[in-house]
């Protein structure tokens, strides 16, 4: 019978790391960003745009 447990292996997958990540959210007549990367958060409040 095969073995049903083998240990994980934390090698197999090389090291995931954040690029960036962010929102966009459109409101009150207002569009707000966002944005998370390893330097830092930006963000921003603006008018919005009429489609």
């Amino acid at each position: 019978m095969a073995d049903l447990v083998t240990p994980v292996r934390l090698d197999a997958h090389p090291a995931r790391r954040m690029v960036a990540a962010g929102i966009i959210r459109r409101s009150d007549g207002r569009t707000t960003r966002l944005t998370a990367t390893p330097a830092g958060i930006t963000g921003s409040i603006r008018p919005a745009v009429t489609r």
